[in-house]
């Protein structure tokens, strides 16, 4: 399995457990939401009963909260293993320092320039 596969695969699940945990989290119930059902409000009627399933989703978030850095951390792994390939195969080898005396010598051509009436002066204004 090459390294593009299994960043598609890892960004699947990741979308995946975060979608999970989110539902999750918002099919919990919050931690003053069980005094309605002393109350005669509809909590106690809910899927799981009145506190029948808070052991069971607690647990099932704690698994996906840790599935989802797993899945982060093996992303990231994998971006720093491509970003360490992409940059072997992108930078040339270094060759050792050519000296100054080694360079050939380089003809300059010296022009002379004319000499311009009034060089020095700055041009009237309109």
């Amino acid at each position: 399995m090459n390294m593009e596969t299994l960043e598609l695969v890892l960004r699947v699940l990741l979308v995946l457990d975060a979608l999970a945990l989110i539902g999750l989290v918002l099919l919990q119930q919050g931690r003053g939401a069980s005094m309605g059902a002393a109350f005669g409000s509809g909590a106690s009627t809910t899927m799981f009963g009145s506190a029948g399933a808070t052991g069971f989703l607690t647990r099932l978030t704690t698994f996906l909260a840790v599935g989802f850095f797993v899945l982060t951390f093996a992303l990231a792994w994998s971006a720093k293993a491509r970003n360490e390939a992409t940059l072997e195969l992108s930078l040339p080898k270094a060759s050792a320092p050519v000296e100054a005396s080694e360079l050939p010598a380089a003809e300059v051509p010296t022009a002379e320039m004319p000499a311009s009436e009034g060089a020095g002066e700055l041009p009237e204004a309109p």
